[in-house]
């Protein structure tokens, strides 16, 4: 009996491998190798070609790397990300939640309406913006001078800092549609019990906002808030499209210094280590904002 019980569970064991063998090969072929031989490059000397030389080169690349100005700025331009993403992007989605999910008419408009930007692809959206920001011929410029203030005029995306600002509300309008569906989510899942009984003690408008909507919606906030702090560091999509990092490297983001720094300049060495270098970043916020946002929990 012990040995028919030893058997089955064996044979248990291997339907189990052999359904997870697909996932798990399928992730050390695209996931965990690539990671592993970024990490191993980025304390070598290569310029992707095949044949050349692989040369150990030891922590050259993240001295370069820490000791670049262009590398710091790039962060500095991603934490302009992240400020617009929790300052604009944040409270801009969790509004048009709360609007597509009222008993307002025509919600579902609404919907289809804040989503669009999402469907449009990335490309698309940038070459829109880059002519209505065109300095001679943009409409931005021409709606200013039509009304008066043409003092205002500005050549938005060759002026340092304001380049970068107007890539991330490009980027905050692209994406307020898809953090919409996900407060709108959070806003969904709250019992309509838990209204009705805020009603009777009296707890309406933006009190009900403030005590029932907002904090039943915690978790919403915290998958927005990883999203937005892990998707601020690889941006690179938009910017490329809008400025390519430029002019001199104003609106360069780590993404786009990578870029260049492989396929530019052939140093894939100095390219992994700043692929490193996000990896690491990326997962210390990410544990960072999962602390902080257990602590206000507990």
């Amino acid at each position: 009996m012990g040995g028919y019980d030893l058997k089955k569970k064996f044979s248990s064991n291997v339907t189990t491998i052999l359904f997870l063998a697909p996932a798990l090969i399928l992730f050390v072929m695209f996931i965990l190798y690539p990671v592993c031989n970024t990490i191993y490059l980025s304390f070598h000397s290569w310029k992707g070609i095949y044949g050349a030389p692989v040369k150990f080169v030891g922590l050259k690349n993240y001295t370069q790397v820490l000791s670049n100005d262009s590398f710091w700025l790039s962060l500095l331009n991603s934490l302009f990300f992240m400020i617009g993403g929790f300052v604009v992007l944040m409270p801009l989605s969790f509004g048009l939640a709360l609007l597509i999910t009222s008993k307002l008419k025509g919600t579902k408009l609404m919907k289809t309406s804040y989503f669009m930007p999402v469907m449009l692809s990335t490309t698309a959206v940038a070459l829109m913006w880059v002519y209505m920001l065109n300095p001679s011929y943009g409409v931005i410029n021409q709606l200013l001078e039509g009304i008066g203030l043409e003092n205002l005029k500005q050549d938005w995306l060759s002026t340092p800092v304001l380049n970068i600002w107007c890539i991330v509300l490009v980027n905050e309008w692209m994406y307020a549609g898809y953090n919409m569906l996900i407060f709108a989510a959070g806003l969904v899942s709250i019992p309509g019990d838990v209204y009705e009984a805020a009603k009777l003690d009296g707890c309406t408008g933006w009190k009900q906002l403030r005590y029932v909507s907002i904090p039943l919606s915690k978790e919403s906030f915290k998958i927005f808030s990883i999203l937005c702090v892990t998707g601020c560091l690889k941006a690179f999509d938009l910017v490329w499209a809008m400025t390519k990092g430029g002019p001199n490297h104003t609106s360069e983001v780590p993404a786009s210094l990578l870029y260049n720094e492989a396929f530019t300049f052939k140093s894939f060495g100095k390219s992994s280590a700043i692929g490193v270098l996000l990896l690491v970043l990326g997962i210390s916020l990410s544990i960072l904002v999962n602390t902080v946002l257990k602590r206000e929990e507990a």
